[in-house]
């Protein structure tokens, strides 16, 4: 099976989480979506997350209704901060039968050279890279030589190429665009605010858990 994966910490998860999911999973030969919610990003500082069961929580009431999307806490029983080179290693380990690629937006892999062992990434997943205003990957990869090159090393065209070997692709998508974080709408959450913003880009269940625990009232 072919399996995409969509790693965040979801803190909120959000239509443009989902948007990006569903996507991927309804344009592509991969056969389902897991959203991996990490406890604990090494790159974010930890007070700013929202207790990870409730984002696990919030994330698998989101997608109850879809099949092809599946939630994993999987980053739950290992080591802690997760560093995804650990979590493929796992992950292959666990479930040799799938070949896994690896989704993210155009922000997270202009940051890619910051991970842990990130040159080792090729050898597990392909990456699938969605655009994200305001980034331009093409424009921005000139600031980060060594990333540059290797992206150049690994890139394909066609998203089709993805499921012709296990690994070492990376697709750039610039038809999906989601110009959207978490970090904006914590603020808003945070004074209970029920902005027309809110209501548009979060699913209506997950908004209305927020409101009832008090979600999110000492979180930035």
């Amino acid at each position: 099976m072919k399996i995409g994966l969509f790693f965040g910490s979801f803190n909120p998860v959000h239509n443009g989480h989902l948007m990006v999911a569903s996507y991927v999973a309804n344009h592509s030969d991969m056969n389902q979506v897991w959203l991996v919610v990490s406890p604990q990003n090494p790159l974010k500082p930890q007070g700013s997350l929202l207790n990870e069961y409730d984002r696990l929580h919030l994330t698998k009431l989101a997608i109850e209704d879809d099949t092809q999307l599946k939630v994993s806490d999987i980053e739950f029983s290992l080591p802690k901060p997760s560093y995804t080179i650990d979590t493929l290693t796992y992950l292959q380990e666990k479930y040799p039968q799938h070949e896994f690629s690896v989704i993210m937006g155009a922000d997270s892999f202009l940051q890619l050279y910051t991970w842990n062992d990130w040159r080792d990434l090729s050898r597990y997943i392909h990456l699938a890279v969605a655009s994200r205003p305001p980034y331009s990957i093409q424009k921005q990869l000139t600031d980060h030589p060594p990333l540059q090159d290797y992206y150049l090393d690994h890139q394909t065209k066609l998203a089709h190429d993805l499921c012709s070997k296990a690994s070492g692709l990376i697709y750039l998508d610039e038809q999906l665009s989601i110009d959207l974080a978490s970090s904006s709408l914590r603020p808003l959450l945070s004074s209970n605010n029920t902005a027309n913003r809110i209501q548009e880009w979060l699913p209506k269940s997950i908004h209305a858990l927020i409101l009832k625990k008090g979600l999110y009232q000492s979180t930035r």
